[in-house]
């Protein structure tokens, strides 16, 4: 009989603690002592036995629906990297779950022999071993150990290739170009390319904006942010408008659009369906990604390359994408001079981080002292000749 079949009250016999144990009587009982070499035991405490375990019932076994559905949706086997390896075990007949150290260090080893950067494939094993079950993880020595093998003689894989900056020379044109199209889809991404340049914002903190979060102020927005990649506590941020960048006009604008459907909570930039109507749960459906009305990631990204080529506008090579926003604002300050702890502080980096140093406020520097500016520009020999 199966322990959905057992009636809700019944006990059921099962052993929590995997121990041996030693014999012993109890009421001429036999039972099983519950200790090993990290039992401690005050004076006058009698020793732990089979017969002091809890007499868990079916009740105790089981998670409310509610526990269920939180958990399914934050399934770690659910990830991308995750689904990957499986594909992977699946073509080389292994087992995905749980994995043996042989099979985690083996698919470890064909991550590098892409050529994938040190960073991501740190990301993907330690997704694939967070989705394993619980005393059942693959050991990860020898992984790390041919890690920094790959590390040692592949420099290269150490590069990050930096999004192109999008300042606000190419983020103008992208936003009144959108406005231009005369359809919602275009006010939501003005609004949204305006906040995640003053906000300074990674692309997920934009799409979780709530319009609870916002309060409109003299000159500005008030913006209540529960949490971010580097501060767990809430932060208050106050982001001054400018005459240029417009995000007091553009976010009002959006929201009086959401308004005029009768949204007034929720997610300010989620979907907006072919017919020009902005999802809801009752739309949801059409819609729907695990991330519910909230856009993904990858929306803004698709966004922010899709109006940045719409505006004719070029890179120096370098790839564009939603980070280029955030790259682009806190270029734009420290090529006006902004501190290293002026930036940490716009673009909520953690404290000490040497990204707004190294990446923004040197470069910066260098550009406005480079030495060579100081030496004369001489004229090329056939120029010397044409002279005389």
């Amino acid at each position: 009989m199966s322990l959905r079949d057992q009636d809700e009250d019944e006990v059921v016999d099962a052993e929590i603690v995997d121990d041996e144990g030693a014999l012993a009587l109890v009421d001429d009982q036999p039972v099983r002592l519950l200790v090993d070499h990290n039992t401690v035991l005050y004076p006058g405490q009698e020793l732990p036995t089979t017969a002091d375990r809890p007499r868990h019932r079916k009740r105790d076994l089981y998670v409310s629906p509610e526990t269920a559905a939180a958990l399914q949706g934050s399934d770690p086997t659910k990830t991308g990297p995750m689904k990957a390896f499986t594909a992977w075990c699946k073509q080389h007949g292994r087992v995905a779950v749980p994995c043996t150290t042989a099979t985690y260090t083996d698919y470890s080893q064909h991550l590098m022999s892409r050529g994938l950067k040190v960073s991501t494939i740190k990301n993907y094993m330690s997704l694939i071993k967070t989705a394993m079950p619980p005393g059942k993880k693959p050991d990860n020595s020898l992984y790390l150990r041919l890690l920094a093998n790959y590390r040692k003689n592949n420099k290269r894989a150490m590069r990050t290739r930096r999004a192109f900056p999008i300042r606000l020379p190419y983020l103008i044109p992208m936003m009144e170009k959108a406005e231009a199209d005369g359809r919602p889809a275009g006010l939501r991404d003005a609004a949204m390319f305006a906040f995640g340049y003053r906000f300074l914002g990674r692309s997920v903190e934009d799409a979780n904006l709530e319009i609870e979060d916002l309060t409109f102020i003299d000159g500005g927005v008030l913006v209540w942010l529960p949490e971010d990649k580097t501060h767990d506590e809430e932060q208050n941020l106050v982001l001054r408008d400018r005459p240029d960048l417009q995000l007091v006009p553009r976010l009002t604008r959006w929201l009086d659009y959401l308004r005029s459907q009768g949204i007034t909570s929720g997610p300010v930039f989620r979907h907006v369906l072919k017919n020009g109507l902005v999802a809801t749960e009752e739309t949801r459906s059409k819609t729907a990604t695990s991330r519910g009305l909230h856009l993904r990631g990858q929306t803004v990204n698709e966004r922010v390359k899709f109006w940045f080529g719409t505006a004719g506008l070029v890179t120096d090579g370098r790839h564009v994408s939603s980070q280029g926003i955030r790259a682009g604002a806190a270029t734009d300050l420290a090529q006006n001079g902004a501190t290293d702890d002026e930036l940490e502080r716009a673009g909520r980096w953690r404290p000490g981080s040497r990204v707004p140093r190294e990446v923004y406020v040197r470069p910066a520097q260098a550009e406005r002292n480079d030495p060579f500016a100081r030496v004369p520009v001489h004229a090329s020999t056939g120029d010397a000749k044409a002279a005389t």
